[in-house]
C-alpha cells in the first residue's frame, strides 16, 4: 500500500480524522500494512511492545489466558478501529493476545516512531488521550458490572454493548446481531461458563427478549433489553 493509500485509509479513523495533510503525512510515513490469514496472531501475550495495529479490514480478537490456558477476551477490534490501547506511552510486553478471526488488513505503526510524532504534534497527543480516555471508561463500565451484578445482568448488558458495537440496525429498530460470536466467546467475555450463557439465552428467547433467526443470528431491541436491566 503506497503512501496516499495509507493516508487516505488512516484518516477514517477517529484518531487521525482531523489532521492536516501534512500531519497525517508523518504518520503515513512510518506505517506498514501487512494481510494476515484468519487464525494467525498478530501478537502472542508476553511479546516485546513494539507496534500499534489499526484495522483496515478484518476482525481481532483480544484476549488474555492464564496458567490454565482459561481465556478472557478483552476486546473484537473491526474496520476503523486499532489495538493495543495499552501501547502508548507504555515499554515492555504486549498484555494480551491478538488472533486473525477472518482474513485481515492491518496497518502497524512503531510505537517508538509514533511518540517522537506526538512530541511534534501535541494536537495529535490531546486526541490519543482522548480515545484512551475512553477505553479506560468502558473498561470501568464493565469491571463495575462484574463487580455489581449478577450473571443474569452481566449478560444482558453484554448483548447491550455488542448490538452498539458490532450490530447493524433494521428498519424496525432492532438490531440484528450477526452469529459471529459463539457461546463460548460470549462467556470468555463476561467469565462465566458456556452452559450458563446458553441457559440465559434460551430463557431470554422464551421471554420474547431476543430472537434467533434461522442462520442462527441474534435480532434484539436494545430499549427492551435496557428495561429488563431496570426491571432486576
Amino acid at each position: 500500500m503506497k503512501i496516499e493509500e495509507i493516508k487516505r485509509v488512516l484518516a477514517v479513523f477517529t484518531l487521525f480524522r482531523e489532521l492536516t495533510d501534512f500531519e497525517l503525512t508523518k504518520v503515513a510515513d512510518i506505517a506498514i500494512t501487512r494481510d494476515w490469514q484468519k487464525q494467525s496472531h498478530v501478537f502472542l501475550q508476553g511479546d516485546p511492545l513494539e507496534n500499534v495495529y489499526f484495522v483496515f479490514d478484518g476482525k481481532i480478537k483480544i484476549y488474555k489466558s492464564d496458567v490454565n490456558g482459561k481465556e478472557q477476551i478483552v476486546a473484537m477490534a473491526k474496520k476503523g478501529e486499532m489495538f493495543p490501547h495499552v501501547g502508548f506511552f507504555r515499554k515492555g510486553e504486549y498484555p494480551a493476545y491478538a488472533e486473525v478471526l477472518e482474513p485481515s488488513t492491518l496497518i502497524a505503526v512503531p510505537i517508538s516512531k509514533f511518540e517522537s510524532v506526538l512530541i511534534e504534534n501535541p494536537e495529535l497527543c490531546i486526541k490519543v488521550f482522548k480515545v484512551l480516555g475512553e477505553k479506560i471508561v468502558d473498561l470501568q463500565d464493565r469491571l463495575e458490572e462484574q463487580i455489581l451484578n449478577n450473571t443474569y445482568e452481566q449478560i444482558v448488558k453484554l448483548l447491550i454493548r455488542l448490538a452498539q458495537n458490532h450490530g447493524m440496525e433494521q428498519e424496525d429498530g432492532t438490531i440484528l446481531l450477526k452469529s459471529e460470536f459463539t457461546n463460548k466467546d460470549l462467556a470468555n467475555m463476561i467469565g462465566t461458563t458456556r452452559e450458563t450463557i446458553s441457559r440465559t439465552l434460551t430463557k431470554m428467547k422464551k421471554d420474547e427478549l431476543i430472537e434467533v433467526d434461522e442462520t442462527g443470528n441474534m435480532i434484539v431491541d436494545v430499549e427492551i433489553l435496557m428495561e429488563e436491566i431496570n426491571l432486576i
